[in-house]
């Protein structure tokens, strides 16, 4: 083997073990803030579980891209923006939902969450930092994780002024907020992805 093929090899096993990680921290969210999210009948949080769930599973994909051609890698992002997007939709949904038939979020149980789940994503961004201007599978994990931070301090100002307005809209105006930001960023992945098809199909 030479030491090319080491390298590659090298790089594969970093980006795999990785991914494993950010898989494991973002599946455990999803059940913690979905299922407190429901509890606290809280907009924000049950958006943000979502769109943990929506990262877990571009992870998922992510590991299987790991040492593949490029197209495949390309495909593997392509098919991780449009789940983001569905899950950002069916968010907007949740909150219209909840704007018509109401809700009472409890502000203290957002901002304790929302506090964990910015952790866990600080965590997340700090692992795939190295490679955010590498390979567009792994771009595309920096950019899940940079904002599920954003949202993460969104839900903890959220939380806020639940409790000092004594009102449910913030927590709805966050939920909706980071709806457009998953959206956003299924977006940026898809075209990025798109960049990345043209240049291989010139190269070839």
């Amino acid at each position: 083997m030479t030491g090319c093929e080491c390298d590659i090899e090298v790089k594969n096993q970093r980006q795999g073990r990785i991914l494993l990680i950010l898989l494991g921290i973002n599946a455990f969210m999803f059940f913690t803030e979905f299922i407190l999210g429901i509890f606290s009948e809280s907009t924000a949080l049950i958006a943000d579980s979502l769109d943990m769930l929506a990262d877990a599973t571009v992870y998922g994909i992510g590991l299987y891209a790991v040492g593949r051609p490029a197209l495949v890698k390309i495909k593997a992002a392509h098919l991780s923006g449009i789940f983001q997007i569905i899950l950002g939709t069916s968010v907007s949904l949740d909150v219209l939902r909840r704007l018509i038939w109401g809700s009472e979020p409890e502000s203290l149980l957002m901002i304790t969450i929302g506090m964990l789940a910015l952790v866990a994503n600080i965590t997340c961004l700090v692992l795939i930092s190295k490679h955010r201007e590498g390979e567009v599978h792994m771009r595309a994990s920096w950019i899940f994780s940079k904002n599920d931070v954003i949202a993460n301090f969104g839900i903890i100002f959220g939380g806020g002024l639940v409790y000092l307005l004594d009102s449910r809209y913030p927590d709805l105006v966050i939920g909706m907020a980071i709806s457009i930001i998953v959206v956003r960023g299924g977006m940026q992945i898809i075209r990025d992805a798109g960049n990345e098809r043209r240049l291989l199909h010139e190269k070839g």
